[in-house]
């Protein structure tokens, strides 16, 4: 039996902070020889809301550089956030509970994105 997925801990993590969640990736079973996964604009997995705060957060587990990648890529990133929106990159992985210990636990490593960070590509992308 498999274990909790990705965006199953994602969603404990936010609403451990007050965020109201929604899932809007979708399974598209056309897409492919197998069917792909859809997320919002190509970058959101859930969408989080509490007081005045919208919240696009983009879920994995390992592969945090290369969603990353995507995020800082898409076109979309700049508007969610000019917009009004915060976007979030959310990775799990396994770490030990405690130094020098053999037990295991899930450790999310957040990743919170501005104006600022796709500025910078803007400016570099002009030169």
């Amino acid at each position: 039996m498999a274990g909790k997925s990705n965006t199953s801990r994602t969603l404990e993590y936010l609403r451990a902070e007050g965020l109201e969640c929604g899932i809007v990736e979708r399974f598209n079973q056309y897409g492919g020889k197998f069917g792909i996964r859809q997320d919002l604009f190509g970058i959101i997995d859930i969408i989080a809301i509490a007081q005045g705060r919208l919240v696009g957060v983009q879920s994995c587990g390992q592969a945090f550089s290369e969603h990353d990648k995507k995020i800082m890529a898409s076109e979309f990133s700049l508007k969610w956030i000019e917009a009004g929106g915060e976007l979030v990159l959310i990775g799990w992985r396994k770490v030990k509970k405690k130094r020098g210990g053999k037990q295991m636990i899930w450790k999310p490593r957040v990743k919170e994105y501005s104006k600022l960070d796709f500025y910078k590509i803007i400016q570099e992308g002009k030169k």
